[in-house]
């Protein structure tokens, strides 16, 4: 905790910066920016994709030009060899019914009739000033697309001054090529009039036919409206869903993000993570882990101040006794006593090296263990050779060891050294709570997918509500007749310990024979 505590405020200034930030920071983070940049990318092609009406317009303007080219020989054919009378007949009648203005030129390029003098205009052009401003505006998109897509401008129509056929390039066209000619223009409303020039008959006179398209604008227009509706919905649509999905998906981060920078903070004991069980997606499972790893962080936390503080009793009681016979020796002149008062130097001496060495292990553990390499092993060949190694060394103090084991192969995964470990020390504690001469029996079976290890022994057994208390690190209950101090008390926690860490558990169950204790030891098979 202490080193925790430094670090923090050893912390650079960058990175109490990015702390108060998570802890200040506004709704519109840069990850609620990117899912409505993300959402509204489509969209956005979408509202592209109206720029790509200018070739819907071309499409449609294309096939005025044709309509305009057949109706204009058609329409010089039916004038050609006709009499002045039926000409003027033909230009009233088709101008009416096809909404156009038709003229018609003699040889010297002078207007011999005109539909709009001979009867009513067909058509007008739309006054830009008079009209409402809704097709001010369509006007100005019109312009606007048309610089955005680069569309060649046309010219602008206007009614000339010389009536003659040297005002038109496409009668002048048509009379030297001898071919139908098309024009486009643009009427002051900005709707394309289209000029059609043709030849009529063979002695040079020429047709001149006028159509104000404005069917292909208002068709352009109101695609593009709709599209524009469309677009405006799908991007209100896009927005407000995008919004609640960086809610659901924001919020609960910076919330664990808060929670997490507190817990680093070290006021973990004033913050309560989320779990956010209602939540059954991966935020909810993220919660929920953090949560436990929370919980987990203080659970370690209280286990270290736990452990320093009984590592600080038990060397205590060592240390003090140490100290009084140092202190007591030099003021005694009888050998005996003196020697008395060195035999207690020397098991106290003896007696804190062990449990510093125990000690050092138990926290070393944990560490060894999460970068260690598991190898498959036989649980049954390795409790063998431990057996008969302690067997060598007379550790077992005239107790005899029993294996039992299943004639096929115990094959687990692990670290055989800490194995090893666990072994020994369940050895170690049948020896000292067995009578001399007593028998202790190793069985080792399958069960189901666990490899199972029970020692048992033939010693005063363990009470039902202490089974989980020899568990505990520098529990003291110890056999009448043991040596004060020849145990640390850590044994059957380093053993839990390795057995946890091997994906397994150390339990004290219900001895087979009825006395004595048993110590299972269990762990996943390979």
């Amino acid at each position: 905790m202490a080193r925790d505590t430094a670090s923090l405020m050893a912390d650079s200034p960058g990175e109490q910066g990015w702390r108060r930030r998570l802890l200040t920071r506004p709704p519109g983070s840069s990850l609620t920016t990117r899912i409505l940049a993300l959402n509204l990318l489509p969209l956005l092609l979408l509202a592209g994709s109206l720029l790509f009406l200018d070739s819907y317009r071309r499409q449609l303007l294309d096939e005025r030009f044709k309509l305009a080219r057949i109706e204009a020989q058609i329409t010089a054919e039916a004038l050609a060899g006709a009499s002045r009378a039926r000409q003027n007949a033909l230009l009233i009648q088709i101008g009416k019914e096809q909404r156009m203005r038709l003229r018609i030129y003699d040889a010297n390029g002078q207007l011999q009739a005109d539909s709009f003098a001979l009867a009513p205009p067909s058509f007008t052009f739309g006054d830009p000033v008079a009209a409402p401003w809704p097709q001010d505006f369509a006007r100005w998109l019109d312009r606007v697309v048309d610089f955005v897509v680069g569309s060649p401008s046309a010219p602008d129509y206007f009614e000339p001054a010389d009536l003659s056929a040297n005002a038109w390039p496409e009668v002048l066209r048509t009379r030297d090529q001898g071919l139908t000619q098309i024009e486009l223009r643009v009427a002051p409303d900005r709707t394309p009039v289209i000029t059609a020039a043709a030849p009529v008959g063979l002695h040079g006179a020429s047709l001149l036919t006028t159509r104000n398209a404005t069917d292909v604008t208002q068709a352009v227009r109101d695609a593009r409206t709709s599209m524009l509706a469309v677009f405006a919905v799908a991007m209100t649509l896009s927005i407000i869903l995008s919004l609640y999905l960086a809610r659901t998906i924001i919020d609960p981060l910076r919330r664990l993000g808060r929670a997490a920078v507190r817990v680093r903070a070290g006021r973990e004991r004033e913050v309560e993570v989320p779990r956010m069980a209602e939540r059954r997606d991966e935020i909810g499972v993220l919660a929920r882990a953090v949560s436990d790893m929370t919980n987990a962080l203080r659970q370690r936390i209280d286990s270290v101040e736990m452990f320093a503080a009984d590592v600080a009793h038990e060397i205590k009681n060592p240390l003090a006794s140490l100290r009084s016979a140092l202190e007591f020796l030099p003021r005694v002149d009888d050998p005996d006593l003196r020697a008395q008062l060195m035999d207690v130097a020397t098991h106290d001496v003896r007696r804190i090296d062990r449990l510093v060495t125990e000690i050092a292990e138990a926290s070393r553990i944990d560490a060894e263990l999460s970068r260690a390499t598991f190898e498959v092993l036989d649980l049954g060949t390795l409790v063998e050779n431990v057996a008969r190694a302690r067997a060598n060394r007379a550790q077992d103090a005239g107790r005899e060891v029993v294996i039992e084991r299943d004639s096929r192969a115990l094959l687990i995964s692990g670290v055989p050294i800490r194995l090893e470990r666990v072994i020994e020390n369940l050895l170690d504690n049948a020896v000292s709570f067995s009578p001399p001469g007593g028998r202790i029996t190793v069985s080792l079976t399958h069960d189901g997918d666990q490899v199972r290890a029970a020692i048992s022994d033939q010693g005063p057994g363990i009470p039902e509500h202490l089974r989980e208390k020899v568990f505990d690190r520098f529990h003291s209950e110890r056999p009448v007749a043991e040596d004060f101090g020849n145990h640390s008390g850590l044994g059957l926690a380093i053993a839990r310990t390795i057995a946890e860490a091997h994906f397994g558990t150390l339990t004290v169950e219900d001895p087979p024979t009825g006395e004595g204790a048993c110590l299972v030891l269990a762990l996943p098979a390979a």
